[in-house]
C-alpha cells in the first residue's frame, strides 16, 4: 500500500525529525552552560570565569547584590564559602574549583549538592598571584562535606 503526504504533512514530519536529531546536541550544550553569581567588586571571580571559558564552558555571569542569600538559596554551607558561586547541570560550584574537577564531577555524577574550594586558595584558577598552595576540594550536601582531593593550581596534587 502506497502512502503519499501533503507538503504540509511532509514539512511537519521533517520538522519533528530535525527536532529529535538536534535535541541531543542541544542537551549536551546545556550541560556545559555555567551560571556564575558574583559580587560587582570581585576581580578574581572574573579571572575564574575567564579560565572556565578557556576550558570550554559557556559562562553567564550575574552580578548579585547579596551573595550570602545566593549561597543560602543554593545550599552552600558557611564552612565551604568562597567569593563566587556557580551552577552547572544540577551542581553548585563554590569558589575557585578547577575546570578539571568540575568535568570529573559532571562525568561521575556523585551524590552531592556541589563541590567547593573554600576560601581563596593561592594558585587556584583565578587566584594565580602569590605562591601557589596545596588546597582541598570538598563535595558537599545537606549533611556536610567530604574531601574530593588535594589540588595545586588546576591539577591534582
Amino acid at each position: 500500500m502506497s502512502q503519499s503526504f501533503s507538503r504540509r504533512e511532509a514539512g511537519l514530519l521533517l520538522s519533528a525529525a530535525a527536532a529529535a536529531l538536534f535535541s541531543g546536541a542541544a542537551f549536551a550544550e546545556d550541560a556545559k552552560k555555567m551560571v556564575v553569581h558574583k559580587s560587582a567588586t570581585c576581580g578574581c571571580c572574573g579571572g575564574w570565569s575567564k579560565r572556565m571559558r578557556a576550558a570550554g564552558f559557556v559562562v553567564e555571569e550575574i552580578i548579585e547584590p547579596d551573595m550570602k542569600a545566593v549561597k543560602a538559596r543554593l545550599g552552600v554551607p558557611e564552612k565551604m564559602a568562597s567569593c563566587h558561586t556557580a551552577e552547572i547541570d544540577g551542581y553548585v560550584i563554590e569558589g575557585h574549583v578547577p575546570a578539571q574537577a568540575i568535568a570529573q564531577v559532571l562525568k561521575e555524577r556523585p551524590k552531592a549538592i556541589g563541590i567547593a574550594a573554600p576560601g581563596m586558595p593561592m594558585g587556584s584558577p583565578g587566584m594565580e598571584m602569590g605562591e601557589p598552595e596545596v588546597y582541598t576540594l570538598y563535595l558537599f550536601d545537606a549533611s556536610g562535606a567530604r574531601e574530593f582531593g588535594k589540588w595545586l593550581g588546576d591539577k591534582p596534587a
